[in-house]
Formats: C-alpha cells, sequence, structure tokens
C-alpha cells in the first residue's frame, strides 16, 4: 500500500490515467495537474495548478513518458494550455523527493541533479522496456499492413537493432511468415539471430543487404538508414522507424526517392495505452513501495 505517500501527476496521455488510478486505489494521496479536459473522476483524487506549492509536499513526482522537452514544456493531451517545469517546481520538492518518468531529455536530468533530487527512468529497466517493445511491435505491424499492398507472410523484412524492441519486433514477424533479416553490431546477438532462424548480417554491411527487402523496422536511434542505404532500396519498400525521435532514418530523401518512410515513436501509448499505463503503474507502484521501505530502514 501507499498511504499516506504524496504523489502529484504532471501532465501525460491516456497511460497516465492507468497508473493514477493504480495510486488511488494503493491509497496514497494524489493530485493531478494538466487534466483540465480529462472527464474520467478519480475518486479521491484532486486537480490543481501546477505551482511550486503543488510540489513542495510531493514525495512522487510523475511525469509523462518523454518527461519534457529540452525547454521543460511538459506534453499534456487533456490540458487546456501549456504546461512547463521550471527550476522553481523541482527545488521545492523535498529531498527525498523523487521523479519518475519514462525517459528523461537533458534539461531534466539538468535540473535534478543540480537540486539534489532523484530521478528514475523506467523505460531504462529491462522488465518495463520488454513488456513495452509488445504493444510496439503490434503497433508497428499494424503500421506495416496499412501502407502496404502485400502479406508479411512471404516477405523480406529487415530488422535494425537487436535489442529488446528489435528481438519482439523479428520474433513476432517470423510468426507471421516473414523472413527476417536482421541487423547486428554484436557477436552474441549475431549468434541469436542465427539461432533464432533469421539471417543475421553486421550494419556495417547494410548497404549490400538492403536491395531485396520489403519492409524496413529500425529500432536504432542513430542515423543509420541514410540517403546512401536508402538509394539501394526497391521503391516499393517500406520503412517504419520505432527509433526516439528524431529517429534513424533521412525521411526527406525517402520521400524524394518515393519510398514510404514513417517515424513511430511512442507506439504503446497510441495502440494500447491501457496495456502500457498498466505496465507502467505496477512497476511505478513497485518502486515506489521500495523506496518507502528503504526511506523507513534509514
Amino acid at each position: 500500500m501507499l498511504t499516506g505517500v504524496r504523489t502529484v501527476f504532471i501532465g501525460g496521455d491516456a497511460r497516465q490515467i492507468e497508473v493514477i488510478r493504480k495510486c488511488a486505489e494503493m491509497d496514497a494521496s494524489v493530485s493531478i495537474a494538466g487534466f483540465d479536459k480529462l472527464q474520467d473522476s478519480f475518486q479521491g483524487v484532486a486537480r490543481e495548478p501546477l505551482t511550486a506549492e503543488l510540489l513542495s509536499g510531493a514525495d512522487v513526482l510523475v511525469l509523462p513518458v518523454v518527461g519534457c522537452d529540452d525547454e521543460g514544456r511538459i506534453g499534456a493531451l487533456y490540458a487546456e494550455g501549456p504546461l512547463k517545469l521550471e527550476e522553481e517546481h523541482i527545488q521545492a520538492m523535498p529531498k527525498h523527493g523523487v521523479v519518475y518518468t519514462g525517459m528523461a531529455k537533458s534539461y531534466l536530468r539538468a535540473l535534478c541533479e543540480k537540486n539534489n533530487i532523484k530521478l528514475v527512468e523506467l523505460l531504462e529497466r529491462d522488465d518495463v522496456a520488454i513488456y513495452n517493445s509488445i504493444p510496439t511491435a503490434e503497433g508497428a505491424l499494424m503500421m506495416a499492413i496499412q501502407n502496404t499492398d502485400f502479406t508479411i507472410h512471404g516477405s523480406t523484412s529487415m530488422v535494425l537493432g537487436m535489442g529488446r524492441t528489435g528481438f519482439t519486433m523479428a520474433r513476432s514477424l517470423q510468426g507471421l511468415g516473414a523472413k527476417i533479416k536482421m541487423g547486428v553490431r554484436k557477436s552474441d546477438h549475431f549468434a541469436r539471430a542465427e539461432e533464432m532462424g533469421w539471417k543475421p548480417f553486421l550494419i556495417k554491411d547494410l548497404g549490400a543487404q538492403v536491395s531485396d527487402i520489403d519492409l524496413l523496422f529500425n529500432t536504432i536511434p542513430t542515423m543509420i538508414v541514410t540517403a546512401q542505404i536508402i538509394s539501394k532500396m526497391p521503391h516499393e519498400a517500406v520503412i517504419i522507424d520505432l527509433a526516439s525521435a528524431p529517429g534513424g532514418c533521412d525521411f526527406r530523401y525517402a520521400e524524394k526517392r518515393g519510398i514510404k518512410a514513417m517515424l513511430a515513436p511512442g507506439l504503446p501509448g497510441i495502440v494500447a495505452p491501457k496495456t502500457a499505463g498498466i505496465i507502467m503503474a505496477n512497476t511505478l507502484v513497485e518502486l515506489i513501495s521500495e523506496e518507502i521501505k528503504i526511506r523507513g530502514d534509514a
């Protein structure tokens, strides 16, 4: 239980609704800011404006999956106006307070570090990232089906990056009967891809591997699908970039060449916000409970 834990939520999308509901059910004291247009009425949850005073008693601050941008702007689907996280907000938090978000940009990291406030990035955890890879893969498959005139079964599908999302993506494609090419950087990933029945290759050889592909799914958040690579791809190929913005694809050149290329970050919150919210909620409650125990033992 989270009885007596003062928890403040600022902004977010449909995923946050599940997290708010879970914390309220666990008997936390919950305040929310940036949910003015949300019709859902949470039992015992207070709606308040974003002020330093709101955060002055917060044991926990929960920000959206992408906490805020590099100017402090917070994504808030249900807010009536813009929300911005200022230094005075973090400064007002008690020193034992903890900030939770999915992933933090340099602005939020710097604020927390400067004010000695603990920052936890949930998507850095393997368990959260692996669970999140499931709706990501489902959303990417949906996009592939909507933007092609051929079946995934029998297609030659390339996945770049064999991390948590890339592995699930390739396995999902394989389950639908696609032939998988897997771009990797590590020898152990090469071996695992071969064991899975995929055709592995080293990322440095990408240019020699794209001439016969139908679909390309990128999970690497650096410019990897360059104009030079795209120039070697079939015109009818489709690129779906799952890396965090700005992605790893030269979208300008893809458009110039007439190749469909789509940046698709944050798919869990789009295709399965309830599931993605429950994943975040369960992990958050577990972490807050651990933090309470550590504080109590200190």
